[in-house]
């Protein structure tokens, strides 16, 4: 790789952000595309995120990703959000155009395409139920109602939180039933029989944390299981899924794919095929 005047500048910003993987794979992806251009990860503090966002404009960064704890407190700070990224309130990808910042969201589209691609998934018409109602539990649920998920069922500890997320898409996909649940045996166990996806959109599993409350027995057969964590070795929760018989897929897919989505918004033209996953494959042997 050779630095130039000319050379743009690509980044990550998040706290902390050094086990970040996006500068292993967005720098495998430029590469490879030829292009003159770099991806770097810059470490931006809570109370110094609105000086990062002006050295964007300042220093002619093309764009960056966002990650935590920045993705709904960077709204403030951009001139325009895509719709979505408006809906989901929060944003992980930012672009500059000519000094006009642009945020969107594509960890919706990020999980879409991983849940095609890993486990043949598709939301039309079918039935969702969901862990967590979080900022990724957001994301996830305008992913999956926008694309025509007939019913999604929201199971979190606090109640009304999952209730306060539903209440607030109801009104914007009257196409989808939303269910709101507590996260406890008796109450998944009335829904998992006919429920086509378990997802995960909590963080618990990331350091093999275990949902004792998923009743698997329940579960109906031809349910598949997406954990949006990713970690290795595998979540308990795919283990446990897989150990039942059920089809089940990590969020590295989702990562890749989101990735792969915020280099198409910057650069205009798609990532190469399968670059960014056998970057991050040979970094995980290395």
């Amino acid at each position: 790789m050779i630095i130039r005047g000319t050379t743009q500048v690509f980044g990550i910003f998040g706290h902390p952000v050094g086990h970040s993987l996006s500068p292993v794979m967005q720098n495998a992806a430029l590469q490879a595309s030829g292009l003159d251009a770099v991806y770097v990860p810059f470490p931006v503090e809570p109370d110094n995120l609105g000086e990062a966002v002006a050295a964007l404009r300042a220093l002619r960064i093309r764009g960056v990703n966002v990650t935590i704890p920045h993705k709904e407190k960077i709204l403030r700070y951009l001139d325009e959000l895509d719709p979505k990224a408006r809906m989901i309130g929060a944003v992980n990808t930012v672009l500059n155009e000519g000094g006009r910042l642009i945020g969107y969201n594509t960890d919706e589209t990020g999980l879409i395409k991983s849940l095609a691609h890993d486990l043949g998934f598709h939301p039309q018409g079918r039935r969702i139920l969901m862990l967590g109602a979080g900022g990724a539990g957001r994301a996830a649920l305008v992913a999956l109602a926008a694309r025509g998920a007939a019913w999604i069922g929201i199971a979190n500890r606090t109640r009304q939180k999952a209730e306060d997320l539903a209440q607030a898409f109801r009104s914007l996909f009257p196409g989808t039933v939303f269910a709101v649940l507590g996260l406890d045996e008796s109450e998944l166990s009335e829904v998992c029989p006919s429920a086509d996806l378990l997802l995960n959109s909590t963080s618990l599993g990331m350091k093999g944390e275990i949902f004792e409350e998923i009743p698997w027995k329940q579960l109906q057969s031809g349910a598949v299981v997406y954990d949006i964590v990713y970690r290795r070795p595998a979540s308990p929760l795919l283990t446990t899924a897989r150990e039942h018989g059920h089809p089940a897929a990590d969020g590295l897919g989702m990562l890749i794919a989101q990735g792969e989505e915020a280099f198409r918004i910057w650069t205009g033209q798609d990532s190469p095929a399968g670059v960014m996953k056998q970057a991050i494959d040979m970094a995980g042997k290395s």
